[in-house]
């Protein structure tokens, strides 16, 4: 099954003066040409696919925002993680018909 094999990265994070938010940008590999069709289709927030990849931006208000939090501060790896499978389920999620 080609979804079992999707990879979910964050790949940035921060705040948009542009946009004036705070946001989480994640990569996601390994998707056959079907799935990046149907989650560009699916997905709300911004989407650029390069090289068979998608790049998904997510826009957050401060308070909704993950990499705020004190703990995030201190042990960001665990929180990227947690926001890779976080994200990875929800894709999971919009994949099945």
């Amino acid at each position: 099954m080609p979804m079992a094999q999707m990879q979910v990265k964050v790949v940035e994070y921060g705040f948009s003066e542009e946009n004036e938010s705070y946001y989480v940008t994640y990569r996601v590999k390994n998707l056959d040409l079907k799935s990046l069709k149907k989650l560009k289709d699916r997905l709300q927030d911004p989407v650029v696919i390069i090289c068979d990849e998608l790049f998904l931006t997510v826009y957050f208000e401060e308070k909704f925002y993950p990499f705020k939090s004190e703990e995030a501060q201190i042990n960001p790896e665990d929180f990227r993680a947690r926001e890779e499978l976080e994200m990875t389920a929800y894709l999971l999620e919009l994949l099945e018909d």
